[in-house]
C-alpha cells in the first residue's frame, strides 16, 4: 500500500512539474507578443526580440538598446557621409544636422544602457523617449523640399521602432518593481 501512495503522489509531483514547465514556455513565448502588440511596428517587433534569444527582459531591453545604438550610428555616419557628398547646401545643412540628431540618439542608448544596469527603469523609458526625439528632429527636417533621397529616412524610422520597443520593455519592467 505505501509503494502506491508513493507512485501516486510521485506521479503528481512530475504532472505539476510538467505542468508548471509548460505554463512557464507558454509565458516565455507570450512575452515577446506581449511586447511586441503594444509596439508601432509589431512585425518589425516579433523579427527583433526573436533574433534576441532570450525572453528575459532586462536582457531583451540590453538587446534592444545595443541594437538602437548601432543603427544610430549607422545613421550617423550615413549622415556624415551624404553630407560630404551632396551639392546642394540646404540638404548639407540637414544631413550635418541629421548627423548631430543621430549622434545624441546613440548617447541616449548609451545612457539608457547605464540606466538598465542600476535598475532606473524610468530613466531607460525617458532615455528612448529622447532618442525618438532626436530622430523626429532629423526626419522633420525633410518635409519641406528638397527631399533626402538616401535611405536615411528609412534608417531613422528603423531606430524609432527600436525605441518603440524599449519604451514597452521598461514599462513592463517598471510594473515588476
Amino acid at each position: 500500500m505505501a509503494s502506491s501512495s508513493f507512485l501516486a503522489v510521485s506521479s503528481i509531483v512530475l504532472s505539476v512539474m510538467f505542468f508548471n514547465g509548460m505554463v512557464h514556455v507558454a509565458s516565455q513565448t507570450d512575452i515577446i507578443s506581449t511586447i511586441c502588440k503594444k509596439t508601432r511596428n509589431p512585425s518589425f517587433c516579433l523579427k527583433v526580440l526573436k533574433s534576441a534569444g532570450t525572453t528575459d527582459l532586462k536582457e531583451l531591453a540590453n538587446f534592444t538598446l545595443n541594437l538602437g545604438e548601432d543603427k544610430a550610428s549607422q545613421s550617423r555616419a550615413l549622415a556624415q557621409s551624404l553630407a560630404s557628398k551632396v551639392v546642394d547646401p540646404k540638404l548639407k545643412e540637414r544631413y550635418d544636422a541629421c548627423a548631430k540628431h543621430f549622434d545624441d540618439a546613440a548617447e541616449d542608448m548609451v545612457d539608457g544602457k547605464n540606466s538598465l544596469d542600476f535598475g532606473d527603469y524610468g530613466l531607460v523609458n525617458i532615455t528612448a523617449d529622447a532618442a525618438i526625439s532626436d530622430v523626429d528632429d532629423c526626419l522633420d527636417s525633410f518635409t519641406q523640399p528638397p527631399k533626402d533621397p538616401s535611405a536615411l529616412s528609412d534608417n531613422g524610422k528603423v531606430v524609432e521602432d527600436i525605441c518603440s520597443i524599449i519604451l514597452v520593455i521598461a514599462d513592463l519592467l517598471l510594473q515588476r518593481t
